[in-house]
Order: structure tokens, then C-alpha cells, then sequence
């Protein structure tokens, strides 16, 4: 095979895997209860497939190709265990597959009973948002480590052991059992599409891919859960923000704020289906943090149709996200929106009480006060703040655009 060859089967494998991870291990998981024994399947696939593949050629179903070659080691690896008599079910879960389902394109997807396995309250609730985007969505380490600052392998394996060794079962819990674990569940789905948010720099396809997931795992669990107001509120959130997609950069990929957006360019059916949801979460009467951010992005899909931000009521919004949800974010959040509707002086005071140590890494904070200082002409402190911003600001786009800010 010449180098091109080879480089585009390598490539192909990537994406593969990049695509197929979480629901292969998902799907596999579903047989074996054991969550570790299955990414290990998976790795040796994906080290059998760099093998092969540039060898023999790509395979009609490189998806498909993977599971079978899983399952066959998860195979090997029931026969090698002690508890013989106890993996005989196991081993004919995985010798019985019916053979459409390996040939078929689309596999059963379990990665949202996957969701709620690894929210098992058995697991350390810390571990649960980064084990579920590790397992159930694929992540590396890399990514997960940066939006959480855990060491995901020791966080990962440690989680799965807890699964395996503690006997908790691959299933779906009651009904009585799902309200326990939704939070960490959406946490979960909201992070990922967070995650993918960020990468979506205009000509990142896993961005874009990770957001769209997220949405899609979420009206899933629409269908699982259709009482509960917060699952609506999560998707009318996303969707919210997914109808400014386009918005975001402009053709030169320059970095567009929300507050500079051509509104015209906002996706109207997605601005629909959001109010939609929301509507129906809000006549529930059970107001929660998903809905309140939901609202917020309503109140700035407004100008699409006013030509203008109500800020007041984005600022009332905000007070009643903060009795419910402190963080860091959503404090920030409210400073920029008081400024707005009271003044760049009442926002800085609400800047003021947050605490610094804090705030040290948070860019966003950083960029709010930068901009505010700015508003009142003290260009010194906005020149340092901008500089904090700069310094934390990950996308090219946006350091060049406070880069110009600054000037």
C-alpha cells in the first residue's frame, strides 16, 4: 500500500473510532455488564484494525468490522475466566447475536442506559460526568482532564472497576430510580455539548459532531423521560444555542459575540422547537437550573424578531439561576447582565464579590471585566484585564478578537 494509502486507512480509523467508540463500548457493555472488558475489546479492535486494514484494505462496514473483532476478544476472555459456569450466559449473549445486527450499519444504541450505569450512586459523584463522557461519548483524556482537572485514566478505571467488581448491573434503573440520577445524567449530556461548543471554530467536524450528540442523546431521553421539565429545559438550552451556530464566526473565521450577531442569521426552526420545549417544561411548574438557562438564551433569541435585548429581564432571570446554581458561571453571567441593564459600575460591583482566588483561570471572567473597565474609561486596569483574558483564551479566534479589543 503506498503512503497516501496508508494515511487515509489511518485516517478512516481515526474517525472510526472517533465516532463509533461510544456506542461499540455501549453496545458491548450491554452483554458483558462489565465496562472495562469491553474497552479493552475495543482497544485490541482498534490495534487489529491499524494492522490489518492497510494490509487487506478497508472493510465494506469498518464499523461493524470493529465489533466483530471485539466480540470475538470478549469471547476469549469469558473462556480464559475461572467463574466458567458463571459466564456461560454471557458467552451465549455473544455467540447468539443475531447476524443481521453485525452486518447491519446501525447497531443498537445503549449508550443512554450507559448513562445512567455510570451515575450509579455506588460511584463517587464527582467521577460521574467524566466517566460518562470518557465511556459513553469517547472523549480523551486530554479533553476531559481540561474541562474537569482530574486525571481521567486513574478516574476512568477506577470507576469502571467500581462497576464491574460491585456487581452494578447494565440497565436502565426503575422508574422510581431515574429521578436520582437525571442530574448527573443531564450534567453529562450538557457537558459534552459545552465541549463540543467550544471546538466549534467553523471548520471542526468533531465539534460540530459532539454537539449534535449531545442534542441527540437528549431527545432520546425526551422519549424515556417525557414528564420531567428538565430534560426539556436542557434541550431547549442547546437548541437554543445551536440555532446561533452559524452566527458565531464571521466568513474570514473571525470570532462573532452573541451581542454582535446578525440575528438573521439565527436558525428560526431550531428557535421554534426550543420555545416549543420550553413552554411545555415551564407549564410543569417545577422550575429548574436548565430551564432558567434556557430562558435566558430566549430572551436573546428575542431580537431576531424586536431588534433588541430585554436586559432587565435577562438580569431577573439570572437572580433566580443564582439562588438555584452559585457557580462561577452563572456569576459571571449576571455581571455582564447587570451592566447591561444598570450600568458598567453595578456590574463590576457584582464582579466584586466574587472571589478572586477563584476566578484566577476563568477566562471569561477576565473578558467581562476587561470589557467593563473599558466602558468606564479606566484603560490601565482593562489593559491588564484583557491581558488575563488573552492569556487564558484557548480558540485563536477569540484571543484575536480581544487581542483588537485591547488595542
Amino acid at each position: 500500500m503506498s503512503g497516501s494509502a496508508q494515511e487515509s486507512t489511518h485516517r478512516t480509523i481515526e474517525r472510526v473510532a472517533r465516532e463509533s467508540y461510544g456506542r461499540l463500548v455501549a453496545y458491548l457493555s450491554s452483554h458483558t455488564r462489565d465496562v472495562a472488558s469491553a474497552e479493552d475489546a475495543l482497544s485490541d479492535a482498534l490495534v487489529k484494525a491499524l494492522t490489518t486494514w492497510p494490509r487487506d484494505g478497508l472493510p465494506q462496514n469498518p464499523e461493524a468490522w470493529l465489533l466483530t473483532t471485539a466480540r470475538h476478544s470478549l469471547i476469549d476472555l469469558v473462556r480464559h475466566q475461572q467463574a466458567a459456569v458463571a459466564s456461560e450466559p454471557t458467552l451465549l449473549l455473544l455467540r447468539e447475536e443475531p447476524r443481521e445486527a453485525i452486518l447491519s450499519p446501525e447497531f443498537p444504541d445503549e449508550r443512554l442506559k450507559l448513562l445512567f450505569v455510570c451515575a450509579h450512586p455506588a460511584i463517587d459523584p464527582a467521577m460521574h460526568t467524566p466517566l460518562m463522557l470518557q465511556t459513553v461519548l469517547g472523549l480523551d483524556a486530554a479533553r476531559i482532564a481540561h474541562a474537569f482537572l482530574v486525571s481521567p485514566t486513574t478516574m476512568g478505571q477506577r470507576a469502571k472497576t467500581k462497576i464491574r467488581d460491585g456487581g452494578i448491573q447494565f440497565e436502565v434503573p426503575q422508574q422510581r430510580e431515574l429521578p436520582q440520577r437525571l442530574d448527573a445524567v443531564l450534567e453529562a449530556i450538557y457537558a459534552a455539548f459545552g465541549i463540543g461548543w467550544d471546538d466549534m471554530a467553523g471548520v471542526d467536524q468533531r465539534g460540530r459532531d459532539l454537539a449534535e450528540e449531545a442534542i441527540w442523546l437528549a431527545q432520546v431521553l425526551l422519549q424515556l423521560m417525557p414528564w420531567e421539565a428538565e430534560v426539556r429545559g436542557l434541550l431547549a438550552l442547546m437548541l437554543h444555542c445551536e440555532a446561533r451556530r452559524a452566527a458565531r464566526r464571521g466568513p474570514d473565521g473571525r470570532f462573532v459575540p452573541l451581542s454582535e450577531q446578525d440575528s438573521q442569521q439565527w436558525s428560526l426552526p431550531l428557535i421554534e422547537e426550543a420555545e416549543r420545549h420550553l413552554a411545555e417544561a415551564s407549564s410543569r411548574g417545577r422550575t429548574g437550573r436548565f430551564q432558567l438557562e434556557a430562558a435566558i438564551q430566549s430572551v436573546h433569541a428575542e431580537r431576531a424578531r424586536s431588534g433588541r435585548t430585554e436586559w432587565v429581564a435577562i438580569m431577573l432571570f439570572y437572580e433566580h439561576l443564582i439562588r438555584i446554581s452559585p457557580t462561577l458561571g452563572t456569576r459571571t453571567g449576571y455581571a455582564a447582565a447587570v451592566a447591561e441593564a444598570k450600568g458598567p459600575e453595578a456590574g463590576l460591583a457584582v464582579l466584586g464579590t466574587i472571589d478572586l482566588g477563584s476566578v484566577s483561570g476563568y477566562q471569561p471572567y477576565w473578558a467581562v471585566r476587561a470589557h467593563l473597565l473599558e466602558r468606564l474609561g479606566k484603560t490601565s486596569e482593562a489593559a491588564d484585564a484583557f491581558d488575563r483574558a488573552i492569556g487564558l483564551a484557548e480558540d485563536p479566534a477569540v484571543r484575536q478578537f480581544l487581542l483588537q479589543r485591547r488595542g
